[in-house]
């Protein structure tokens, strides 16, 4: 099993009528996750709730880690938000992860 350490998986969804490759979170992945949604989920802010958005998409999505925010505001919130919720699920976290 050692040689599995540090291996990534993705898998490939629909974003926007294309296609994106998605990594599944490791566990280190998702801690930094759920510190990235504490510090906004503080703030209550709504353009703080849109980084942590863009900040789920940069972290998961292959390539992603170079759109600035004003890329990321360039599409449909709509889809992001449908982008972010099945990476959770992909990665074990989302609404249908236990079924």
């Amino acid at each position: 099993m050692k040689h599995l350490v540090g291996k990534n998986m993705t898998k490939k969804i629909e974003f926007m009528g294309d296609e994106v490759e998605i990594r599944m979170l490791s566990v280190a992945q998702v801690y930094k996750l759920q510190e990235l949604v504490k510090r906004t989920s503080k703030s209550k802010s709504e353009e703080d709730g849109l980084k942590s958005l863009f900040d789920v998409v940069r972290l998961a999505v292959v390539d992603a880690d170079t759109l600035t925010d004003d890329d990321m505001k360039t599409f449909p919130i709509a889809e992001l938000n449908k982008l972010s919720e099945q990476i959770l699920e992909v990665s074990g976290l989302g609404s249908k992860a236990g079924n």
